[in-house]
């Protein structure tokens, strides 16, 4: 099986373009941000719960646990939400409204929790209108960990000149 495409930073903001055309505009956005800016899985996204990154107070965490429920692997693991990525969930609170008695961070549009399959095929239908061949869910994670291992290189090679 062929890896997902790592996107550029031009074909992501086409794929935000496309996301403000959208009937669920804010929704698709965010669900596009956290796969690029927190590297989860479509399952992962899918099983997000509102809990997991508002606290108590109503207020965007800066870090969460997702269950072994919610990850692949069946091993819960640490989730960091960068500066950029709660802005992104900000904006989507105040711009969703969200079903009571929907614990689901996004809701389809019945209002209930999107499935690990209709999370992946929400991927593939914004990609497609977007014209991105070899994109699929797992693009946003593969472009998240591309870039990540790129500045660690760099910042290695940049520190190795300075010594």
């Amino acid at each position: 099986m062929k890896q997902a495409r790592t996107l550029t930073d031009k074909q992501l903001k086409i794929v935000y373009a496309h996301c403000a055309t959208r009937r669920h505009a804010a929704r698709d956005r965010a669900i596009i941000a956290v796969s690029f800016m927190a590297g989860l899985r479509a399952k992962e996204i899918a099983a997000l719960t509102i809990d997991n990154v508002r606290d108590e107070k109503g207020n965007i965490r800066e870090e969460f646990v997702l269950s072994k429920a919610q990850t692949k692997g069946r091993k819960a693991r640490r989730v960091f939400l960068s500066q950029k990525l709660r802005k992104e969930l900000e904006f989507y609170f105040s711009e969703v409204k969200l079903l009571k008695g929907c614990s689901s961070l996004f809701q389809s549009q019945k209002g209930d929790a999107f499935s690990a399959n209709t999370m992946c095929q929400l991927f593939l239908n914004i990609y497609a209108a977007c014209g991105i061949e070899g994109a699929s869910s797992h693009s946003g994670r593969r472009s998240l960990l591309t870039s990540l291992a790129t500045d660690r290189k760099s910042t290695r090679l940049n520190s190795s000149h300075t010594d």
